[in-house]
């Protein structure tokens, strides 16, 4: 093409901000395809300079480039990114001649992100060498791109440029005259790229089939959701090797669900996947490219449109179906089929892991729920909070629990215990001692018995572990907090009687401000089987409050200072002083996170009582 002849005026056209999401690609080929239309379909006297030179093929390219650019931001810089279209053009004045020179018209798009410090991805292949597909295409149709980078946003930007009356223009289809003797048709199949044969995406994988392999894998490892793994097989797969493309997974009665449809036209995704729904797959496919029938709703040419299946299989399961279609006779070579077949293994693995993961994530959140209990008892007299937030990516139940429980005749028992380590042996004692606590307490036995029982317990366990493990076994030591309330319906505030065993002691705040431990330290369960606990017991009268909390709290650390250094804890609580029981959880909670700078290194849990001030009494 002919460059600019004469120094350009730039025009920002429009600018649009994209989430970083699945949906970003289609946002921004939606809103240039749109935009570019929207100009060139302008009459004359409101279209503006240059607006005669936009044309089928300049709006596909930038569809394309954009297209492209917006998927590796997401992909790679995973921030808010920001789509800007500029024009660069000069006025269709007359020339030496006396006759009107043709509009040429520059377009610059810019993806923007606010990831600067990353490299921009897809420029080389690591393992091939060859450039990556997106920046391939960009350097192969751009007339000049390029990357800038700023303080806080990287920028990559392309430049394309269109002239007046070159083949492809479509400034005659969109002129309002044009419109009433013959409705404007948008092409069936984007026009060609320059340079290239129509059979462009054969000599594309044969060029660039190792770098799109190597994007499918990078982008598909780790993906563990396989509604996710579809979308984003779709969207590497459409338009790059077709113009739509449909995803069957097979689901556990045998049947096969429609996962993702898409389609690089996005106003027929909607009636593509009602189409495919209303005839399902109803046998697996065993052959890669099985021709298969072409839906209505497609969209293609006269001449119709080819579509072909490929087998999704992993592990000699199979995991579902891939369907691609492209309008035209789809022509297939050797090459073209190996590579869809590897992408179609890659999503089918991706799909199988994402389905053992939440097999597995299923089985695990449904037996760390049973460790807590759903809901906590109501104390009448006494308000009742917890704060719980377990340590680890995932995880519901860490090595706390809790629980409050009645017992009858005015009888409600309270716990919060600390299980040593983190791992499933150590959850399955979490799980032991609290429902074996609840055993021992509704057979009677009081606080120390409790105590004593479950540390016999805990010691019996361990000194089995040792020996069937050898000395490589652990022994499973556990800190518990253990109480129970007496109400009585005609008094107010309740009757304490509260022990520790290696956990760090309640406090004790009264209505004038004074905190105290309420229980003497005293041994871990587990370790000696013959040690006798001491409980403590006290009125709780209305207005006081007894605040309970794991080491996950008083040993926060903030370099060589733990939370709880200098009696820290007890000034926290003074702090909350006249909060309710949740706002004190809260308040607690809140300390132990800003005492830090980093992040929590262990469970954290807090369990408040607070007697009621009965109405009668409060101050209005």
């Amino acid at each position: 093409m002919v460059a600019l002849s004469s120094p350009p005026t730039t025009e920002t056209v429009s600018r649009k901000g994209l989430p970083a999401n699945q949906l970003a690609a289609a946002g921004a080929r939606k809103f240039v395809r749109a935009l570019l239309t929207e100009r060139a379909a302008a009459p004359p006297a409101t279209a503006g300079p240059g607006s005669a030179a936009i044309n089928a093929e300049l709006i596909h390219d930038a569809v394309l480039l954009t297209s492209e650019l917006v998927t590796n931001a997401v992909m790679y810089a995973g921030t808010e990114i920001d789509v800007t279209c500029r024009l660069e053009h000069d006025q269709a004045s007359p020339d030496g001649d006396g006759e009107r020179r043709p509009a040429r018209l520059g377009l610059v798009m810019e993806v923007s992100d606010r990831h600067p410090a990353r490299r921009v991805r897809g420029g080389v292949d690591a393992r091939t060498g060859e450039p990556g597909y997106g920046l391939q295409l960009v350097s192969a149709l751009a007339e000049s791109w390029g990357v800038t980078y700023r303080k806080s946003v990287k920028t990559v930007w392309f430049r394309l440029e269109s002239t007046e009356g070159e083949p492809g223009t479509i400034a005659s289809t969109f002129r309002p005259e044009a419109r009433a003797a013959e409705p404007p048709v948008r092409p069936a199949q984007p026009a060609a790229p320059r340079g290239r044969p129509h059979g462009y995406a054969a000599e594309w994988a044969d060029r660039g089939g190792p770098s799109f392999l190597a994007e499918t894998s990078e982008l598909l490892a780790g993906q563990l959701d396989q509604d996710m793994v579809t979308a984003l097989a779709a969207q590497l797969l459409v338009p790059r090797l077709a113009d739509w493309c449909a995803i069957w997974l097979t689901t556990e009665g045998g049947s096969m669900q429609l996962s993702r449809v898409w389609h690089v036209d996005e106003r027929r995704i909607a009636p593509l996947r009602a189409d495919l729904e209303l005839d399902p797959p109803s046998d697996l496919i065993r052959t890669a490219g099985t021709p298969w029938p072409w839906p209505e709703c497609a969209g293609a040419t006269s001449s119709g449109g080819s579509a072909l299946a490929f087998p999704l299989v992993a592990r000699d399961t199979d995991q579902g179906m891939l369907l691609l279609g492209r309008a035209g006779h789809l022509q297939m070579t050797d090459t073209v089929v190996r590579m869809v077949e590897d992408v179609a293994r890659r999503v089918a693995q991706a799909v199988y892991t994402a389905r053992q993961y939440t097999r597995q994530t299923t089985i695990s959140l449904a037996l760390q729920r049973r460790q807590l209990p759903a809901t906590l008892a109501s104390i009448p007299g006494v308000d009742t909070a917890i704060v719980y937030e377990p340590h680890g990516e995932g995880q519901t139940v860490g090595g706390d629990f809790y629980d409050v429980f009645p017992m009858g005749d005015r009888r409600w028992c309270f716990l919060l215990g600390d299980v040593q380590g983190k791992d499933p042996e150590a959850m399955s004692v979490t799980g032991l001692a609290r429902h074996l606590v609840r055993l021992l307490a509704r057979e009677g036995h009081g606080v120390e018995s409790v105590l004593g029982r479950l540390n016999l317990a805990m010691a019996e366990e361990s000194a089995e572990a040792v020996e069937l493990g050898g000395e490589q076994a652990s022994s499973r030591f556990l800190s518990l907090l253990y109480g129970e309330l007496e109400v009585d319906p005609g008094a107010p505030g309740a009757r304490c009687t509260v022990a520790t065993a290696g956990h760090p002691p309640p406090l004790h705040m009264f209505v004038d401000g004074t905190v105290e431990a309420a229980s003497e330290p005293q041994m871990l369960l587990g370790i000696d089987e013959g040690t006798e606990f001491q409980a403590s017991s006290f009125a709780l009268a209305p207005g006081e409050t007894l605040l309970c909390v794991t080491d996950g709290v008083t040993e926060r650390r903030c370099g060589n200072w733990q939370l709880d250094d200098n009696d820290g804890l007890i000034e926290v609580v003074r702090d909350g002083m006249g909060l309710g029981a949740k706002a004190l959880a809260e308040h607690v909670r809140r300390a132990a996170h800003d005492f830090g700078t980093g992040p929590v290194e262990d469970d954290l849990s807090v369990l408040v009582l607070q007697a009621v001030t009965p109405v009668a009494d409060r101050r209005p």
